[in-house]
């Protein structure tokens, strides 16, 4: 029968919670909360997509992020309802097309989820 150690997780070190605090400015407990929307991976991929062109249409993310029709559209639309995204719908000729730019607000969280991850790394290479 395995022992359970009855030790108590403790606090942590001063230095250690100034360290946290220091990565994002704030109180060591939301140094941890990254942006959840957009670290998912595929949400990730189209924000950073979106940042670096002007638009792209859904068959253009699709085969640039190479993922199915149904993930990138669940993807999409989470990001469209936060508002970091803005979804055009048209027609060219009787052929739909989707087209999605990013949003002041997409930028805006894009830009804070990065400076929040460079935080991390220079803090994680500072003190290893």
């Amino acid at each position: 029968m395995a022992k359970r150690s009855t030790a108590r997780a403790r606090a942590p070190e001063p230095r250690r919670a100034e360290r946290l605090a220091a990565v994002s400015g704030e109180a060591p407990r939301a140094s941890l909360d990254l942006d959840r929307l957009i670290h998912e991976r595929v949400r990730l991929a189209i924000v950073s997509a979106l940042a670096v062109n002007e638009a792209l249409t859904f068959n253009e993310l699709k085969q640039l992020l190479g993922t199915s029709d149904g993930n990138l559209s669940v993807h999409a639309r989470r990001l469209e309802e936060a508002g970091y995204l803005d979804c055009t719908k048209s027609f060219e000729g009787r052929v739909p097309r989707t087209e999605f730019r990013l949003t002041g607000t997409g930028r805006a969280a894009l830009e804070r989820y990065l400076a929040h991850m460079e935080g991390l790394i220079r803090s994680t290479r500072a003190h290893p």
